[in-house]
């Protein structure tokens, strides 16, 4: 089954209203004044990675080229914005054309990134381009934020495979991305089912403490799962006394039990314990899984535990601890007037309080070291010098409207073992620090 061929993964008019409602007022303004056909260029980038965080994770860019695609606005969604009087006629009559048929460019999913990163590029009019700031940023900030624990937790994991459990703590539909982006970011499985039909992710469940406790006792409990799931099943062994439901469940389902699962109490003496007793009993190639509110630190201190799973939910869903990427989507170049040759002017905004950007339409690119090892990420306007113009991070996304770079999510989550890999190994601590890259500019006139 091709994921892209199932459209929304709920059943919305569009993603039209997915937006501020100072996106249309400004249209509505920019069509009365004569400027909104003027050819424009925003940024997506963030001015810093989250507190402590040495690289950022690219999550969402494949949701985002389905917002754009369904960025319809049809007879209800016109008809509501009519009956709020959020526009006016000639707002609305412009509204019911509209296809964005510009192009944008972009960090490929599953790249890494830093401050100042172009990670995305819309370019159009600013009509047609404005529209597109908050469902792409919502989009981008929470997949990419989500994306990077998952990367962090991967690390931490050191290959031991992580699940996917957060489907109940965030919403039902954040719920579905954020197994996306987890997957993009390491984690090998998901228990959301949304998640598994809509992007073909692996899947794993099997019972929950209810379980047990709806049987007249634990021994009947495991039987029967045992009896429908098989000997291969995992088995929830701390719902009252481990010990002996370890025993219990390879008395019941044999050696060949296929895991425990421990929800509960001190992990690192209990897996020691449960992997002896295990051991003791013969029942050496059972698994030993555990969950309860793990993040990267709690993952990182089972190290040396004689742990085979982690399942992961609250902590990753919520960006563990950092929830949003604070990504913007900034104007940095404008035409002067309208048409489609009409050159491009560098425009930035100019504050205080660290909010300035930097003006011009941009590359970036990644310096390596004489090793091959990351070394600076490199933005710049103009020209790209020779000696990086191999190393340019911005792929094309879309064309003239025209989606050109879809793929399969396991090339995104490919994509982001490898670009990891690539940095300094400084990357890979949890130890709080600063970007693990300098961001460096280059800049000539746009």
């Amino acid at each position: 089954m091709n994921a892209a061929d199932l459209g929304l993964p709920v059943a919305v008019p569009s993603t039209a209203l997915f937006t501020d409602r100072y996106e249309l007022t400004m249209l509505q303004a920019a069509l009365r004044a004569g400027t909104a056909d003027r050819r424009s260029v925003f940024e997506v980038f963030t001015r810093r990675l989250p507190e402590g965080r040495r690289y950022g994770v690219v999550g969402g860019t494949g949701r985002v080229l389905d917002a754009i695609e369904n960025f319809r606005f049809d007879a209800n969604v016109l008809a509501f914005l009519a009956e709020q009087g959020i526009v006016d006629e000639p707002t609305l009559a412009w509204l019911a054309d509209y296809r964005f048929r510009g192009d944008v460019w972009g960090y490929p999913e599953g790249e890494v990134y830093f401050p100042g990163s172009p990670i995305m590029r819309v370019e159009g009019t600013f009509a047609e381009a404005v529209l597109l700031e908050t469902v792409i940023l919502s989009i981008l900030n929470h997949d990419s934020a989500v994306a990077a624990a998952a990367s962090r937790m991967s690390v931490a994991a050191g290959g031991r495979p992580l699940i996917e459990m957060g489907a109940r703590r965030t919403h039902e539909l954040a719920a579905v991305a954020a197994a996306r982006a987890a997957y993009v970011g390491g984690f090998a499985t998901t228990s959301d089912l949304a998640a598994g039909f809509r992007y073909n992710i692996p899947t794993v469940g099997t019972s929950a403490h209810a379980f047990t406790l709806l049987h007249d006792s634990e021994r009947d409990a495991f039987t029967a799962q045992v009896d429908s799931l098989g000997s291969g099943t995992t088995l929830l062994v701390d719902t009252f006394d481990v010990t002996e439901a370890v025993r219990m469940a390879v008395d019941i389902a044999g050696p060949g039990l296929g895991a425990v699962r421990i929800d509960s109490g001190d992990l690192l003496l209990l897996a020691h314990r449960v992997r002896q007793q295990l051991d003791d009993l013969g029942a050496t190639k059972t698994k030993i899984v555990v969950t309860s509110d793990l993040d990267e630190y709690a993952i990182a201190s089972l190290a040396a535990a004689p742990v085979d799973a982690y399942g992961v939910g609250t902590q990753l869903v919520t960006g563990s601890g950092h929830p949003t990427c604070s990504m913007v989507y900034k104007l940095v170049a404008r035409a002067d007037g309208g048409g489609a040759d009409a050159p491009l002017r560098p425009v930035a905004k100019k504050s205080m309080g660290g909010k300035t950007s930097i003006g011009g339409r941009k590359w970036a690119a990644r310096r390596l070291d004489a090793s091959g090892t990351a070394e600076a990420e490199v933005v710049g306007t103009g020209p790209v010098p020779d000696e990086l113009a191999g190393r340019q991070l911005l792929v094309e996304l879309v064309r003239g409207g025209e989606v050109v770079a879809r793929e399969p999510l396991d090339a995104a989550r490919d994509r982001h073992a490898a670009a990891r890999a690539g940095l300094p190994m400084s990357a890979t601590q949890l130890s709080r620090g600063e970007a693990v890259l300098p961001t460096e500019y280059v800049t000539h006139d746009a």
